[in-house]
C-alpha cells in the first residue's frame, strides 16, 4: 500500500509541480544527443512485424514449457491424469510447431 501511495504522490506532484513548456525541440525525436536525421514518422517494413508475432509465439511457448520441464520429473506417470497431462502439453507443442510451419510458408524466416 505504501508504495502505491509514494508512486501515485511522485506522479501527481510531477504534473503539478513539473513545467509545462511545449515547443519545437520537446516535439523533436531523441537521438543521444544529436541533431535527428529525417522524422520519427517512418514506415517500417512488415518483415519485422512478422519477425515480432514469431518472437512472441517462442515467448509464450517458453512461458508454458519451462514450468512443465520443471516439474516433469516429480510427476508419477502412473497417477491418474498423468498421461492427460502429458496430452495437453503435446497438444500446446504440436499448435506452435504450426505456427511456425505457418511463418515458414509466408516466408518469415527468408531474409534477402
Amino acid at each position: 500500500m505504501m508504495a502505491v501511495t509514494f508512486s501515485v504522490a511522485n506522479v501527481a506532484l510531477t504534473l503539478l509541480l513539473g513545467p509545462k513548456r511545449d515547443g519545437k525541440v520537446k516535439s523533436i525525436a531523441y537521438e543521444s544527443g544529436m541533431n535527428p536525421i529525417g522524422t520519427a514518422r517512418k514506415r517500417f517494413n512488415v518483415r519485422f512485424y512478422l519477425i515480432a508475432m514469431v518472437f512472441l509465439v517462442f515467448d509464450v511457448e517458453v512461458i508454458f514449457l519451462y514450468p512443465w520441464a520443471v516439474t516433469f520429473p516429480n510427476v508419477d506417470r502412473l497417477a491418474p491424469g498423468a498421461s492427460e497431462w502429458l496430452i495437453r502439453i503435446l497438444f500446446f507443442l504440436f499448435t506452435t510447431v504450426v505456427a511456425y510451419l505457418y511463418g515458414y510458408r509466408k516466408g518469415v524466416f527468408k531474409f534477402d
